[in-house]
């Protein structure tokens, strides 16, 4: 299969846009936001790139925490405790030198602004991949990872995430603070981004 190297810039939008296969490529200490509702496809993005960089999930912290408590401790009890330690996490990635890969929903105006400050703070560039698919197919990859949101969470998500598609689409990347490009791709297009590279830019 023939890649094709590709830096985005300010805002590309592959949806609806047949061809062939990307490899994307950001600066050697960037930092890329994969972000879209639940079932979107974002972790099934990341493990396809099995890119050498440092990863943050929500879904890792979890599973860390789950490991040192016992079974029967039902999760509604401590997820305050996980959204803490992964804010902590995340802050704390973005101290280290070296490319970051960041999984998050991209729905909630408030990380966004925390990811743009980090970013500005340790001298990063912030790159955002939004899949940006449609509701109906996101619920069939949640039915395919065995994994669902609840229906008014996933509802929030939905909602939020149009409006800050619809944003991207009226202001371009300013729609997200601090982004310097944000890649636009739905559910067809999604299949397109092979990988991604980390390097100097030529």
């Amino acid at each position: 299969m023939q890649v094709t190297g590709y830096a985005p810039r300010e805002v590309a939008d592959l949806r609806g846009r047949a061809g062939g296969a990307l490899e994307l490529r950001y600066g050697p200490d960037a930092v890329v936001v994969v972000g879209g509702v639940p079932g979107s496809g974002k972790s099934t993005l990341l493990r396809r790139w099995d890119a050498p960089a440092a990863l943050v999930d929500p879904r890792l912290t979890r599973l860390a925490c789950q490991a040192r408590l016992p079974a029967a401790v039902p999760y509604a009890l401590y997820r305050p405790a996980v959204r803490t330690l992964h804010l902590l996490r995340t802050r704390a990635a973005f101290r280290r030198p070296g490319p970051l890969l960041v999984h998050d929903c991209g729905s909630r105006w408030w990380m966004r602004r925390a990811l743009a400050r980090w970013a500005r703070r340790n001298g990063r560039e912030l790159h955002v991949v939004l899949l940006a698919v449609r509701p109906a197919e996101a619920l069939a990859g949640q039915r395919a990872r065995a994994r669902t949101a609840a229906p008014r969470t996933f509802r929030l998500h939905v909602r939020r995430i149009a409006r800050l598609v619809a944003g991207i689409e009226r202001r371009g990347r300013a729609a997200f603070p601090g982004a310097a490009s944000v890649l636009l791709a739905d559910a067809a297009s999604r299949g397109r981004l092979a990988g991604v590279r980390f390097g100097p830019r030529r």
